[in-house]
């Protein structure tokens, strides 16, 4: 009850500073096209847009996109992460590449994913996976790092092997971690979302916004960033959930 009373104080006081920005840029003399960015045609353009099926499907295509690019930046960044934090010597080797690689914009990808990939589909996946990887290697790298050493001695005194030490040892250690870096990766993939799917396609939250930006649909466009808020905002509070009873399990 307590948290909740700080989520909507929160809440309201998001909604005044809208209501005090907007009114007083979007009202003045010559911004009157601008308008539909105000609260209250933004809000019944959100009611539109959330009673729209093709929304719904624009949504979902999204998530897929996200899910499907996180999946594959998981399959490749976990071992990755887990070897470089177990192996000091590899740590040292990949440091400066990963280093420099993640300081690269994901969208920078852009036009080499366009030439390299066949479809616009794959393009996206490829960014998302650029922009989520990196995360993962690094805090799985850390949590590897973390394992208390007296568990690690614990271990190889009983006849533990390397292999052992890793599946037996550091991952149950390490699964706070890695949910950490999920969740880092969802919020990077969600902002790299939308610019991504400006690429081409016909449906995802981000050619909502292109199409009412190119139709200047202003209060639509205002509708889908809020939507595309709510979205990740809840994506990102499941995972908070899933750590918090994966953390009293672990207790």
């Amino acid at each position: 009850m307590y948290r909740a009373c700080y989520v909507f104080f929160a809440a309201v006081l998001f909604f005044v500073v809208w209501v005090l920005i907007a009114y007083s840029v979007f009202t003045r003399p010559g911004y009157e096209q601008f308008s539909g960015f105000l609260p209250i045609p933004t809000l019944k353009a959100l009611y539109r847009l959330l009673r729209d099926s093709d929304f719904w499907l624009s949504a979902f295509a999204s998530l897929r996109r996200v899910f499907v690019g996180i999946s594959i930046a998981f399959l490749i960044g976990l071992p990755s992460g887990l070897l470089i934090g177990f192996y000091e010597r590899l740590k040292l080797a990949t440091y400066t590449p990963i280093q420099f690689l993640r300081m690269i914009s994901p969208l920078s990808w852009m036009p080499i994913a366009l030439l390299v990939f066949e479809s616009f589909e794959s393009a996206i996946w490829f960014l998302i996976t650029m922009a989520t990887v990196w995360p993962i290697i690094l805090n799985t790298a850390h949590s590897v790092s973390q394992v208390n050493p007296r568990w690690i001695d614990m271990a190889k005194n009983q006849g533990a092997n390397d292999y052992q030490l890793l599946t037996q040892v550091m991952i149950p250690a390490s699964i706070p971690y890695i949910l950490t870096s999920l969740r880092l990766a969802l919020g990077v993939a969600w902002i790299v979302l939308v610019p991504a799917e400006f690429l081409g396609i016909s449906n995802g939250l981000g050619y909502i916004i292109n199409d009412a930006r190119d139709t200047m649909e202003y209060n639509r466009l205002m509708a889908a960033v809020i939507a595309i808020g709510i979205v990740g905002f809840m994506l990102d509070a499941m995972i908070e959930l899933f750590q918090k009873l994966v953390s009293r399990g672990a207790v």
